[in-house]
């Protein structure tokens, strides 16, 4: 496919080629003159264009001096795009203008003053400066160079000298212009930066004083806690009390403990029992003494029996001890509950206390947000002022500087050859125009006209076959080409028109007369006719060609020889008979019937016997029998006379006949049932594709010419 689809595209580009180059050899006349006309009329405006020079100065920008450069990473200063472009855009201030304009007295300058005064409206001196400054800046054109810190100023005037002055002005003025506006730009800054310091300075030591007051009063107080831990009093006393809350809980656990269990024994076994009672070196004591008593009881029992004095005392002794023993007990027992009590008050209170401190240290988190933000807002304060307090150093250095930031490195001189306009490329573009204007002309040309060129305008838009392309000849008398010179192309084309007509196989007998017409005048079917008819009788046939277009009579002027003394116009009339009229021809079996003299009169000479009766006789005494028709388009005749033929040509002038009336004159012919048999196109131009575009033509007739030599 990928194949298939080339091959089409070359053979459109190719037909294209053709196209053009046929279009171009009829018409490069046409194309010549407008191209040359439209080329010349350029060319001249171009010549008429007064010359511009323009004149450069260049202006380097230091950036180490620029109160606005920066650094970059590695330390170098350097300027930004948009620092750069405002120093481009400085170039166009009016002010600077007018200082140019000053310097250079340009309001006596003739030329500008003419030129600001048609151009603007003025009324006094300062319109008539504003008028010649706007007149500069429209002349500037400032550019960086790449990107470089080059600035190129260009000023474009008809005076070389005048050009290189202002542009010399301007960068001047700039840099003059440019001191002492930094200077005073940077003095500027200076006091406002000052002026902004110390309004910082206030503000950050009203931030700093609401911070400290508001933490004070919120208890806010930061200290250092064990372990390093950083928080306020209040963060520094939960742990202690966390701990001693701790303890306290676990010291009143035990001693609870320890209290129920000594209850729980005392109403077991008796207060003896208990673990505290026990282990109290009181009770112990007073034990002791009790068992000493009652071993001294029980002795003097044994001695002196229970009622003896001395028995009673020990026993009233051991019951007094043993009284203290059950209030030692009573004591110790009520000592536990009172510390158990006590361990548990403590531990209440400690627990109340760090309640109360955690409070405090919600309500101080809450408090806290606001002094971070007071702290963020002093710290801001603190962050613009050191950032104000370096670029006020700076800018104070500048106000103290009167370096200027940029340098002429080449002063504008007066330029030798004008930049404008550049000739040789306008008088190209020129030749480009005026080639273009040729071609749309002639473009335009071939499509305006609706002419018959090619094959298929004939086949396909005609409807008819194409019997052979007849090629111009510029002899007077073309048809004479047949006789004169047989080897010719020209000739060749009727025996092809013959050929295609009758086909290879003989002549046919039931055609034996053939007519010629065309849709208008002047497109060549008497010639073609004349020639069709000599060619048939050269090859042995008797032919007769009878002129039937009496209103042209052109037959006599195509064969060069004088008509006879009567003509067919005569016989229609009545005046002569058939033999009179018949006139012989220098070509051997050739005869013709002619006009004498060209007829305009409203009747109708073929409506009648007389024309019948001389077709008839010419079948029977001819061969051939060759008719030239009036043309079809606008007259009668032709059609009827069409009705007397046994095969119709259709004459059709090359790239001249319009299509619209070779189609009118087709339809005619088919509404009184008559088919024209082919088309003859004529007068074609050698290089037509029509005629296999010459080459072959030429090699046609070489061969043609190199057989007839050899033959004779």
């Amino acid at each position: 496919m990928e194949i298939v689809a080339t091959q089409q595209n070359e053979a459109t580009l190719a037909e294209l080629y053709v196209r053009v180059r046929d279009v171009l050899k009829r018409r490069w006349k046409m194309f010549g003159i407008v191209a040359a006309a439209t080329f010349i009329v350029l060319a001249a405006g171009i010549m008429l264009i007064k010359p511009t020079y323009t004149a450069q100065t260049q202006v380097r920008i230091d950036p180490t001096r620029d109160p606005v450069a920066n650094k970059d990473p590695s330390g170098r200063t350097t300027l930004s795009d948009e620092a750069i472009d405002t120093e481009v855009s400085s170039f166009y201030s009016m002010a600077l203008a007018k200082q140019v304009v000053e310097e250079l007295n340009l309001v006596k300058d003739p030329e500008l003053y003419k030129k600001a005064t048609a151009a603007t409206l003025v009324n006094n001196d300062e319109d008539v400066r504003t008028a010649i400054a706007t007149l500069l800046l429209h002349e500037l054109a400032v550019y960086r160079e790449q990107q470089t810190y080059v600035l190129d100023v260009d000023y474009s005037d008809g005076d070389p000298v005048k050009a290189a002055m202002i542009s010399n002005s301007f960068a001047n003025n700039y840099i003059k212009g440019a001191v002492g506006s930094r200077t005073s730009v940077a003095t500027e800054q200076a006091k406002w930066y000052q002026e902004q310091l110390n309004k910082l300075s206030s503000e950050i030591a009203a931030a700093d004083n609401a911070s400290a007051s508001f933490k004070a009063q919120h208890g806010l107080t930061v200290g250092t806690v064990e372990n390093g831990y950083t928080g306020t009093l209040v963060d520094q006393q939960v742990p202690s009390l966390a701990a001693s809350l701790a303890q306290a809980e676990s010291d009143a656990a035990a001693s609870r403990a320890e209290y129920q269990a000594a209850l729980s024994q005392s109403r077991r076994s008796g207060s003896g029992a208990v673990t505290g009672v026990l282990a109290s070196p009181v009770v112990a004591q007073l034990r002791a003494q009790l068992a000493q008593v009652n071993q001294q009881r029980d002795q003097q029992a044994a001695l002196y029996g229970p009622l003896h004095p001395m028995t009673k005392q020990y026993a009233t002794s051991a019951a007094e001890i043993e009284k203290q023993i059950s209030a030692e007990s009573s004591r110790i027992i009520s000592a536990l509950g009172s510390a158990a009590a006590a361990s548990e008050a403590r531990a209440q209170s400690l627990r109340s206390a760090l309640n109360q401190i955690e409070g405090i240290r919600t309500d101080q988190a809450r408090a806290s947000v606001v002094a971070n933000t007071l702290d963020r807002d002093a710290d801001s304060k603190r962050e613009l002022y050191k950032q104000l307090s370096q670029e006020a150093q700076e800018s104070l250095q500048s106000s103290q500087n009167s370096m200027s930031s940029a340098t002429v490195v080449n002063q504008a001189i007066p330029p030798q050859e004008p930049s404008a306009p550049n000739r040789p490329l306008f008088l190209a573009f020129a030749l480009i125009v005026g080639i273009l204007a040729g071609g749309g002309t002639i473009a335009a040309q071939e499509m305006l006209a609706a002419v018959i060129r090619s094959t298929d305008d004939v086949e396909d838009k005609l409807g008819l076959p194409m019997l052979a392309a007849v090629p111009f000849e510029t002899s007077s008398r073309p048809a004479l080409q047949v006789r004169e010179n047989p080897t010719s192309f020209y000739s060749e084309s009727f025996r092809i028109a013959r050929t295609a007509l009758f086909g290879a196989g003989g002549w046919p007998s039931d055609s034996p007369v053939i007519a010629f017409t065309s849709s208008l005048p002047g497109e060549g079917k008497t010639t073609c006719s004349l020639a069709f008819a000599q060619s048939i009788a050269s090859s042995g046939r008797r032919t007769i060609l009878i002129d039937c277009d009496v209103r042209r009579a052109s037959l006599s002027g195509a064969m060069g020889t004088a008509a006879g003394a009567n003509g067919l116009v005569e016989y229609l009339s009545g005046e002569a008979q058939i033999s009179d009229i018949i006139t012989p021809t220098d070509v051997d079996n050739f005869h013709t019937i002619m006009v004498r003299v060209p007829y305009f009169n409203a009747t109708n000479l073929f409506d009648g016997e007389r024309m019948a009766k001389l077709i008839a006789y010419a079948r029977a005494n001819y061969d051939q029998v060759v008719i030239d028709l009036p043309p079809i388009v606008g007259l009668a005749d032709g059609r009827f006379l069409a009705g007397l033929a046994d095969q119709l040509i259709f004459v059709i002038k090359w790239n001249s006949t319009p299509m619209p009336a070779a189609r009118a004159a087709v339809e005619a012919l088919r509404a009184i049932g008559k088919e024209p048999s082919g088309a003859l196109v004529n007068a074609v131009e050698q290089n037509s594709d029509m005629l296999v575009a010459g080459y072959y033509l030429d090699r046609y007739s070489n061969y043609y010419n190199q057989s007839s030599t050899s033959n004779g």
